[in-house]
């Protein structure tokens, strides 16, 4: 359950009250069916056959700015709860549902609202329809229940609290919007959450927990009128009272400040901070376009990057709400830089754009882009949910359409007027994260000393009747792969799929690269400056002329081992002609090499001394036999040893056509792809044989124990993984993906999550994982803990792990994690951007492309014993690495 979208390291609104039924607004689309229950519910369902997919989002307007004096977690623990049981479903029911709908289920709480949210395939809709209306009759906040959760949510908050980018949005959040709900996150503290009654989240749920504070949105592949039906049969029935008034949000006047915080990155963030217009304001739009115009690659803030005066520089719109949004400029220097510098000439190039105006071709790029997006928006059916819940539930609009139109009408004049209004002479926030030193890696004695556990497994759940009758049919999907497969007379193997869903088009593509294997000895890093140098452009347009040729066509591309495109359908070949010119013949500039080369180094230099390094770096370690290629970095020596001569022969040895894969998806047929392929990239010949790109297999590893010292981590990150004798293509991997499920994968109905949370509450999350390619394999269990729990929660796991090499899974487990695993299947193609990405990621191991169709009958088929016999094979708890980043276990 995320609480927010956080900064990356480097939404209060009380809504009109409903209005009578109706089917369909005047501006909405065909696909579009709206209706307003008797209770006030606002039901909106769209209609989006991408994929037998579909997403139900529950949107409350209810959420840290509605929370208790005291007690700013109110909402999100309330969110908590709701996973514990609702009316009519136990916390095992929930999660065992849930689980057997695929276990795409999740939900956040932000400062105006509350989301809960699962994507299932559309023939389970009736089931994910009924859970979610489950909750909105009652949620089980028995103080015995909040007891148990409790652990967990302080868990997420130590978590959290272990992120240098959340306590920088949270103390920027206090200064600008000082005594105002915003300037409370909504995440809560320990103090709080330990003053906190069952009773008190009962009554925070009965004043806001009604269907007309609620807006339902249940985007995908459905028949509305039996959907709506459905919804009235569900809903109409809850009961309704009036909701509180929302707090009055009275904004002060922003005080400058500047502060410093400690950061465990490995280099030095500097920001500069404004209160730029929130959603509610008729200058949200034009300040979306000034952010956008000011994070432009053609713009006066990220050329510092190429000038060599930061490692990074940008500018970005965030923390969105209706009254007030916040606006940044970032620039990231090497750990021990000063930043003031690049902070002052960062304000200074704010400044002049705010006194003399912003380029009219970037804000008419700017808006091409927003309006390409709005296209893309309908190629994911969760992320379109997001999209309509954010826009009617968080903003208070009618459709995510009123935000196209406001874009639409944003002018130059807009746009400067409100980099005038707000950023000439406005109070600033000035912040630094500065890396903080940390001690080295120290051998731990592992584990030990935790209590002796021997619970047996956990009981079957009988579901209730409604999901029963649903869940209980295991569903092999059967649907042939519809795409093309060609390989073209260069070498490049060519797939495409058809998808009429929006006028636009996606490519991924790869060529495989193995730099361990393929780096001259002591160039460690020649392939990361590579990376770097693709952005400056090409041998026949400089890097603003060729970012001005995508801005022209409002498309998207990156080049290198790993390159895309986006674009819109008429547009394709002209992206395609840009991909090409850029994979193919990258400029590689000598100024530009300088640079990258300097920024490179100072980077990995302060990058190898961070925790985060170090604990990645303990644990290959401990993995892998000495000397193995996979242990080759890169360091400060390595990298400055490399020439340009260096990467131009890495360049061209190692991008090959005939290991290249490209996946096109979108609004175009197989010819029409391959036409414009061939025509840009067909000239491109392999010579010389093929290198070598797999990693030979490895021995299995030996029991050790790291703790990685991280002062500004108030949680420990634990990792137990050992190495495994097998790999993707081994028919074991089957069984052991089969029982990793049981073990996680569907929250509290998995054995890990059901026995380190919802019962310990040692965790709030935990992960299990196992990992496979062409010659390799590992399994990884991750959790986060306070340090006198981290001992506690390794002993469960161990009695998990060894439970499923002694003893067989029961029926129920069985069933769930095959349904888990089936319902997954047609779940990975509810965005374009996921079939892509899967079908290039099972064409470049060497899987067939409808492994997924062949592996669910697979799984279908295993028995318990299978499981048992595959973890009694591969899964010794004996050998595990631990790697602990954070305070030292207790």
């Amino acid at each position: 359950m995320s609480l927010k979208r956080l900064v990356p390291a480097l939404l209060v609104l009380a809504l009109s009250a409903p209005v009578a039924t109706r089917a369909q607004s005047p501006k909405d689309s065909p696909d579009v069916t709206r209706a307003t229950l008797k209770n006030g519910l606002r039901v909106v369902l769209i209609r989006n056959r991408l994929a037998p997919v579909v997403t139900v989002e529950a949107n409350y307007m209810v959420g840290g700015d509605e929370t208790p004096e005291g007690f700013p977690g109110t909402a999100h623990a309330l969110e908590h709860m709701a996973f514990r049981g609702c009316t009519g479903m136990t916390a095992d029911q929930t999660a065992a549902i849930y689980a057997q709908l695929g276990g795409e289920n999740n939900a956040d709480t932000q400062q105006n609202i509350t989301q809960f949210f699962a994507t299932v395939p559309a023939a389970d809709l009736d089931v994910a329809l009924e859970a979610q209306a489950k909750c909105m009759l009652g949620v089980d906040n028995t103080e015995a229940e909040w007891d148990k959760e409790r652990g967990a949510i302080e868990q997420e908050v130590s978590r959290d609290l272990s992120n240098p980018t959340y306590k920088f949005i949270a103390r920027l959040n206090e200064d600008m919007f000082a005594g105002t709900p915003y300037a409370h996150d909504p995440l809560g503290t320990r103090p709080s959450f330990d003053k906190t009654t069952g009773k008190m989240l009962g009554d925070f749920y009965k004043a806001w927990y009604v269907p007309s504070n609620a807006i339902l949105i249940v985007v995908g592949d459905f028949e509305p009128a039996a959907a709506m039906a459905k919804v009235k049969a569900l809903y109409e029935t809850v009961p309704d009272h009036k909701v509180a008034e929302h707090p009055v949000i009275n904004l002060q006047p922003v005080k400058p400040e500047s502060f410093t915080l400690d950061s465990n990155l490995p280099y030095v963030l500097g920001f500069i901070s404004y209160r730029l217009p929130g959603t509610d304001s008729p200058d949200f739009a034009a300040a979306n376009i000034l952010a956008d115009v000011l994070a432009s690659q053609r713009a006066d803030v990220y050329a510092m990057v190429p000038a060599g005066k930061a490692l990074a520089a940008e500018f970005a719109m965030e923390e969105t709400y209706p009254k007030a949004s916040v606006g940044f400029g970032l620039v990231a220097q090497p750990a021990g830089v000063d930043p003031k510098p690049a902070l002052d000439e960062l304000k200074k190039i704010l400044d002049t754009y705010a006194k003399n105006g912003v380029p009219s071709e970037l804000v008419d790029a700017a808006k091409r882009a927003e309006l390409a997006q709005a296209q893309f928006q309908r190629n994911s059916i969760p992320g379109l949910a997001t999209v309509w819940s954010s826009a009617l539930a968080a903003e208070g609009r009618n459709s995510p359409d009123e935000d196209i139109d406001a874009i639409r009408k944003v002018t130059l004049d807009d746009v400067n007027r409100v980099a005038k209004e707000y950023l000439l002479n406005a109070p600033v926030i000035t912040a630094t994260l500065v890396p903080k030193p940390t001690g080295e890696t120290a051998s731990a004695k592992g584990f030990g000393g935790a209590e002796s556990v021997t619970q047996a497994p956990t009981k079957p759940v009988v579901l209730p009747e409604w999901a029963a009758t649903k869940l209980d049919e295991l569903k092999v999907p059967s649907t042939p792969l519809d795409v093309s497969d060609t390989t073209l007379a260069n070498g490049i193997r060519l797939i495409v799929r058809t998808d009429r869903t929006s006028p636009t088009v996606t490519l991924v593509g790869g060529v495989k690269h193995n730099a361990d294997l393929q780096t001259p000895a002591g160039k460690d890093g020649a392939d990361a400056l590579l990376d770097e140098l693709y952005s400056y452009g090409t041998t026949s347009l400089d890097r603003i002329a060729y970012q001005k040729a995508l801005d022209d066509i409002a498309a998207n591309a990156s080049a290198g081992y790993h390159f895309s495109l986006t674009s819109l359908k008429e547009n394709f070949a002209r992206g395609v002609e840009l991909l090409a010119d850029d994979e193919l013949h990258p400029a590689l500039p000598p100024q530009a090499f300088a640079v990258v080369q300097q920024q490179t180094a100072e980077f990995t230099a302060g990058n190898i001394q961070s925790p985060g390094y170090k604990f990645d770096h303990a644990l290959q370690r401990a993995l892998l036999p000495a000397n193995d290629p996979q242990l080759r970095d890169a360091t400060p020596e390595t990298i400055k040893s490399v020439t340009l001569a260096d990467v131009k022969a890495l360049h061209d040895a190692t991008l090959r056509p005939d290991l290249t894969t490209i996946v096109v998806i979108g609004d175009i047929t197989p010819a029409e792809a391959r036409a414009s392929i061939e025509k840009y990239f067909g000239a491109w010949k392999a010579t010389g044989p093929k290198p070598e790109t797999d990693l030979g297999p490895v021995p299995v590893n030996k029991a050790s124990a790291t703790n990685v010292a991280d002062a500004e981590q108030v949680q420990d990150t634990v990792v137990l993984a050992e190495q495994l004798s097998l790999n993707r293509f081994s028919p074991d991997y089957y069984p052991l993906q089969l029982g990793t499920h049981v073990l996680g994968g569907g929250f509290y109905a998995t054995r890990l999550y059901h026995d380190l949370r919802q019962v310990a509450g040692y965790v709030y999350s935990v992960d299990v994982a196992l990992s496979a390619g062409k010659t390799r394999a590992s399994y990884e269990v991750e959790y986060g803990s306070d340090p006198d729990k981290v001992s506690k929660a390794r002993a469960l796991v161990e009695r998990d792990l060894k439970q499923m090499a002694t003893e067989e899974v029961s029926p129920a487990e069985l069933h769930q994690a095959k349904a888990l695993l089936l319902r997954q299947i047609p779940l990975g193609e509810s965005s374009e951007e996921a079939v892509a990405g899967g079908l290039l990621a099972r064409a470049q191991i060497g899987l067939p492309l409808d492994e997924s169709v062949r592996s669910a009958k697979i799984y279908a088929g295993l028995t318990a014993a299978q499981i048992k016999a595959a973890f009694a094979r591969y899964v010794d708890t004996g050998v595990l690495v631990q790697v602990v980043r954070g305070p030292a276990p207790q």
